[in-house]
């Protein structure tokens, strides 16, 4: 006599199934950290070739590139001497593409011409050796009728620092790539290895938000500034000492705090709130300072490329004044940096 076959019971099916779903919920966070591991990675080579590139740029020029070919204006009580939305406005970027092998690119760029003037418009190109796996850049872009005349400028995830202070007082407190003025290496008065160059930013997908845009100088876009100002006393005076009422008013990584980036548009302030990237209006003369954080979808801080060429990580706890003086070029303060590799 044959046996009948005895199926899975109802109650057996279930408890299996929820066997699984618990080995899913275990295992899914170490998939999640394996992954975001190989997008730091990815991440930190792409700012050791870039901080490379501007080593390879300096060696063969024997200046940094500035940060920007902007405009010279004459500084007062609210503006710097550097203006970034002025001149060609093009990127250090668009300076160094040689030296990241993209040479065909930089052909594309005609250096007498504003970004927003280029027959070829090679600014729309997205480079993906400037984005960052763990942020969503791929196919965004920037593009205003009015700012970009309509233009379209690619985005990307990493930026220049041009100050401690304000990107338009780069040429007075400068930090590793000036506005008009390109440093020498002997101008990088704390050294090579205890300057930050670059960091990361983070983009949108709002087409009217800057902030990514690597062919264009402005804050935000390519090129990052800290806001910790000067003491009073040294506002005309090349060496940068930190202010101590700059203290919770910069722009540490991913700002949370009551200076958010400054920008020449936004388009969706809310959305940039819930989004953790807050925004503000520049309106010279009254809200004339130009500063935005370095931003990253890592968890607790932002890699970081020195001007030696290696790469740290900056924690969103990171002292001011310890970052404020990594920025500068000009301050004579030894800060330790085996904190942040």
């Amino acid at each position: 006599m044959k046996r009948a076959s005895r199926g899975f019971t109802l109650i057996e099916l279930l408890v299996v199934i929820a066997i699984i779903a618990v080995l899913i919920s275990l295992l899914l966070p170490a998939v999640q950290s394996a992954r975001e591991a190989s997008r730091r990675i990815q991440c930190k080579n792409n700012l050791k070739q870039l901080a490379l590139a501007v080593i390879g740029y300096e060696s063969a020029r024997k200046v940094y590139p500035p940060c920007g070919k902007g405009e010279n204006v004459s500084p007062d009580i609210y503006r710097g001497p550097f203006n970034p939305r002025g001149g060609l406005m093009l990127s250090w970027v668009v300076l160094v593409l040689p030296y990241m092998e993209e040479n065909a690119l930089y052909r594309q760029f005609d250096l007498q011409r504003t970004v927003f003037d280029q027959p070829e418009e090679p600014q729309a190109t997205q480079l993906r050796s400037m984005i960052c796996p763990s942020d969503e850049t791929e196919g965004r872009v920037f593009i205003d009728a009015t700012l970009t005349n309509g233009k379209r400028l690619a985005k990307g995830n990493y930026a220049a620092y041009a100050s401690p202070s304000h990107i338009n007082w780069a040429d007075l407190h400068p930090g590793a790539f000036g506005g008009n003025k390109p440093h020498a290496v002997k101008d990088i008065v704390d050294g090579t290895s205890r300057t930050i160059a670059l960091s990361e930013v983070r983009t949108r997908a709002n087409e009217q938000d800057q902030r990514g845009a690597w062919a264009v100088p402005w804050i935000g876009s390519s090129v990052l500034s800290f806001d910790m100002h000067p003491d009073k006393n040294q506002i005309y005076i090349g060496r940068f000492v930190a202010w101590e009422d700059s203290l919770g008013k910069t722009q540490p990584p991913n700002n949370q705090g009551e200076n958010h980036d400054m920008l020449y548009i936004v388009p969706d302030q809310a959305g940039s709130q819930l989004e953790m990237m807050p925004a503000d209006l520049y309106e010279s003369p009254y809200r004339s300072w130009l500063s935005a954080a370095p931003r990253s979808r890592h968890p607790k801080g932002v890699h970081v490329a020195f001007l030696d060429g290696h790469v740290g990580f900056l924690p969103d706890s990171i002292d001011e004044f310890a970052m404020g003086y990594l920025i500068s070029i000009s301050d004579g303060v030894t800060v330790d940096t085996s904190a942040f590799e």
